[in-house]
């Protein structure tokens, strides 16, 4: 019995089959005969006519715009990557030994030495310290490196220019000055930020005779110091550099073709810090100079009236700009600074020049460093708040007793 019931399904289920394949095929036959009847036939040698343009669904186009759009932002981000990548190569180091060699000590102030020895460290740099009431330097920590030819001096060279700009006029720190666009700054905040735009467009204003005669006046480009052994002047342009580095902005902004040597920068703040009294640094290397030492005036600056121009973005600086680190390691008294990092073949320098302001005590702090990826100004600053640190726990800021008469260089 159960044989027959699968004989029986079987002869059922074949003529089903086969009747469903003749129903499709004939289907499809029927189809491609109705298409072929809707076909205009071409008569010969009639002109083959242009295709249409596909007319797309609404879907389809938002898809193609997704599509279109993904291919945008992966090219992007390709760029962005291969611009990430690319970083420059510094081939000094950052670091050295025996950075005290050849120190002549003889003459200088123990406790300023020893801060600005444990504030340096192993960095390769060197550290200045002037009180800018006399212009004695009160220390000199790798002297060699102090007393070179100098370096570029990056964005310290915007204490120069804010002064110019100041003198002539064309800015007072409440001017706004247009950087591109809708963005504009004034003094203060380019001073703490040290927005390179800024200084350009005042340097472009100023013209480069104008750059250059302030810079001069200011002591670039000659000897800072009064018989002091091995100094070298540095150098500054007789003429702008080239448009294709920058010219005259760039020489505003980043000191693009000037070397600047550390007692340059620091004969410069020294003036600022007493309000426009430029003195020849001295550097007592024996005990009987350092008893018959006399402060030397090298030339009176027009600029009392300009400082407290300055004062709010030097202070900005510190507070909350490129020095911030330096509260890091001190802030129980203001200091006034500005920061530079800048590289030049292969070597990057790092710049802080400051003051201290305080009713005693006062001294000028330069520290400039050389070497690769960890040097710049920020580090440099974060040195002079070490250097600070150890004078206030010396009770450095404290009542000196009155200075010997002053004399002129005439």
């Amino acid at each position: 019995m159960n044989s027959s019931y699968r004989d029986i399904e079987v002869t059922v289920t074949v003529p089903r089959a086969i009747r469903l394949f003749v129903f499709v095929a004939s289907t499809l036959l029927i189809i491609q005969v109705l298409n072929a009847a809707t076909i205009s036939p071409r008569p010969l040698g009639a002109a083959r006519k242009k295709s249409h343009t596909v007319s797309e669904s609404q879907k389809a186009r938002r898809h193609m715009t997704h599509l279109a759009r993904s291919r945008r932002v992966r090219s992007r981000t390709v760029h962005a990557l291969k611009r990430h990548h690319y970083y420059e190569r510094f081939y000094a180091s950052s670091y050295s030994k025996d950075i005290t060699d050849g120190d002549v000590t003889t003459g200088e102030d123990p406790v300023v030495r020893q801060a600005a020895i444990d504030a340096l460290g192993n960095m390769n740099g060197t550290v200045l310290a002037i009180e800018p009431t006399s212009g004695r330097v009160l220390a000199m920590v790798n002297q060699k490196m102090a007393l070179s030819s100098g370096a570029q001096p990056c964005s310290t060279i915007k204490l120069s220019v804010a002064l110019a700009a100041l003198s002539e006029g064309i800015i007072t720190k409440e001017t706004q000055v247009r950087l591109g666009g809708r963005s504009h700054m004034n003094l203060t905040l380019a001073l703490a930020h040290s927005n390179n735009a800024y200084f350009e467009a005042l340097g472009r204003q100023l013209g480069f005779e104008k750059v250059a005669h302030y810079a001069h006046l200011y002591g670039l480009g000659e000897l800072a110091g009064y018989h002091v052994r091995g100094e070298q002047a540095g150098v500054y342009p007789e003429e702008e550099i080239s448009s294709k580095l920058g010219g005259v902005g760039k020489m505003c902004s980043f000191g693009e073709g000037i070397s600047m040597t550390p007692l340059q920068l620091g004969s410069l703040v020294t003036a600022i810090a007493n309000g426009g009294t430029m003195y020849y640094l001295q550097h007592p290397t024996t005990p009987a100079e350092v008893a018959n030492f006399q402060p030397i005036i090298k030339r009176h600056l027009s600029i009392a009236g300009l400082v407290p121009e300055m004062s709010d973005g030097m202070a900005g600086a510190v507070e909350y700009g490129t020095a911030r680190r330096l509260l890091a390691n001190f802030n129980e008294e203001e200091v006034l600074g500005k920061t530079g990092t800048c590289s030049h073949a292969g070597t990057r320098f790092g710049w802080f020049a400051s003051y201290a302001n305080t009713n005693y005590g006062r001294v000028v702090v330069v520290v400039f460093l050389q070497g690769g990826r960890p040097t710049f100004g920020p580090k440099a600053a974060e040195i002079a708040g070490r250097m600070y640190r150890g004078l206030y726990e010396h009770d450095f800021f404290a009542e000196k007793p009155a200075l010997k008469q002053v004399k002129n260089a005439e």
